[in-house]
């Protein structure tokens, strides 16, 4: 299983949310590449961003951010929030991007996302964010009529290959992750799974690690200092 340290980007800083909600917004650092920097010392291989302002405008308001990192780190990459264009993903790709993730738009513009598979192909990742057992968007604002599994079904149907699926009401609340959830996605469908939220112990990262997930996501257990990353990259090999 491969870990995937986070940054979270809003106005250039790294910061995290608590529960997706953007009232609740805590700094964690002025310089995101440091923090690139920290991660691959401690022996990630990969990184997961996101850009949060991106998340509710469609636009890159960080990609000058996601450049310096991906130039800086040399690390396999991936970046989601307000993915809603084949111009978002052509401008990440040529930034450098190992892979980019749809969000939002995974769920409302399904001729967008199967044109963005057939162009970029593995390159391109869904992320499925969960509320109350819906696929929610806008930024984690809005829940939409899909069910987890109708909207994971209709995910592998068009092609997807890696999803990154996070429980809301996990994330950065320190609760442990969502073990039931991901066990499920992992033995019902044939879709490389990232699970992300509430990933906030060791034991979680072994717990996942045993389901034979692709992948997980450190993202508030790292500030926190709640998981040492380079244990947590030991325990999965």
């Amino acid at each position: 299983m491969i870990i995937y340290p986070a940054i979270d980007l809003f106005d250039k800083k790294a910061v995290r949310l608590y529960k997706g909600d953007y009232a609740q917004m805590t700094v964690y650092s002025e310089n995101p590449v440091e923090i690139a920097y920290d991660f691959a010392a401690q022996g990630a291989t990969h990184l997961h961003l996101v850009d949060l302002e991106g998340a509710r405008s469609g636009e890159t308001p960080n990609l000058s951010v996601v450049k310096h990192i991906v130039s800086e780190t040399h690390l396999f990459t991936e970046v989601g929030g307000g993915v809603r264009s084949m111009a978002v993903i052509d401008a990440y790709v040529n930034a450098g991007l190992s892979r980019v993730i749809l969000g939002t738009a995974a769920v409302t513009d399904e001729a967008f996302l199967r044109e963005a598979v057939r162009e970029f192909g593995n390159k391109i990742a869904v992320g499925a964010d969960f509320k109350d057992g819906y696929a929610a968007i806008k930024g984690w604002t809005e829940k939409s009529a899909l069910t987890v599994d109708a909207f994971v079904a209709k995910m592998q149907d068009i092609g997807v290959k890696t999803m990154i699926c996070t429980d809301i009401s996990r994330d950065g609340a320190m609760q442990g992750t969502n073990r039931d959830l991901y066990r499920h996605l992992s033995e019902t469908y044939d879709i490389d799974f990232i699970a992300s939220g509430g990933v906030s112990t060791v034991d979680d990262v072994k717990a996942l690690a045993k389901m034979r997930l692709h992948g997980a996501i450190i993202g508030k257990a790292y500030y926190t200092k709640a998981i040492n990353l380079k244990e947590a990259i030991e325990v999965t090999k």
